[in-house]
């Protein structure tokens, strides 16, 4: 940075004691750092000197905008190397490189100076400096941004894996739910089936001692038959040998309950 006091040779210079009297308040203030001060005092006096001088102290206050405005009011041709000069340095605290090398540069077409040579260099090199931090926090944003989207993919992928095991899990209580309800239905039937075997088989066990009951009273008149059968054989057999006697008598049938003797009935 390059700093311009003007002191005050002549009232004549500042128009007058007033300007004078500024002056010297700005000058005192500026040597005891006091910017403020100094800023005020010197933007009363209206002259590119006291301008310069202003810029500088609003500079110092680190006020760059306004005093890059007033660096840019200046129009005196013996202050334009030093006003390109700081007009650079005031761009670049702006962070405005490529402003502050071009202001650096028109300072050099006035006059070669090394510290306006060397500080076009440094900013250069602090542009090649933040173009490749740029890449750099290119590629850190991508991998960054790869990063989330790759958290948030797997995020969405365990919420699907959730979703999927809470629909497995509901196919499967619904799976249970109706092979309960199967085997239900399945031991109804078969409840009833058992129920139907049993009466059924009950059934035949009527039907087979009901024909059992009839073959047996079926078996009875056929032992009557015979017993009669035979009881007719024999009387005509007794009757035929009275009939080859020449006896006309008739043999009685003994009933049931009478003795049966064996009396010939001659």
């Amino acid at each position: 940075m390059r700093y311009l006091i003007v002191v005050l040779i002549t009232i004549n210079c500042y128009g007058g004691i007033l300007d004078f009297d500024y002056l010297n308040k700005a000058n005192e203030a500026y040597s005891k750092k006091d910017f403020k001060t100094a800023s005020q005092n010197y933007a009363k006096i209206d002259n590119d000197s006291a301008k310069y001088n202003e810029a500088n102290s609003l500079y110092k206050q680190k006020n760059y905008k306004k005093s890059l405005e007033v660096y840019r009011q200046i129009k005196d041709k013996n202050l334009q190397f030093d006003k390109l000069y700081n007009i650079g340095n005031t761009l670049a605290k702006l962070g405005k490189i490529d402003d502050a090398i071009k202001s650096y540069e028109d300072a050099l077409k006035i006059k070669d100076d090394k510290d306006t040579r060397y500080n076009i260099k440094l900013l250069k090199k602090k542009k090649q400096e933040q173009k490749q931090d740029k890449k750099k926090d290119s590629k850190e944003d991508k991998k960054q941004q790869n990063k989330e989207d790759n958290k948030e993919d797997n995020k969405d992928n365990q919420n699907k894996k959730e979703d999927k095991k809470q629909q497995e899990e509901q196919k499967s209580k619904e799976q249970q739910k109706k092979q309960k309800n199967k085997n239900k239905d399945t031991k109804k039937e078969e409840d009833k089936k058992q129920q139907k075997q049993e009466e059924k088989n009950k059934q035949n066990k009527s039907n087979k001692d009901k024909k059992k009951e009839e073959k047996q009273d079926n078996n009875k008149p056929n032992q009557n038959i015979k017993k009669q059968s035979i009881s007719n054989m024999e009387e005509r057999k007794w009757q035929k040998m009275l009939d080859k006697r020449g006896i006309k008598t008739l043999i009685l049938p003994i009933k049931k309950g009478e003795n049966n003797d064996n009396t010939k009935p001659w």
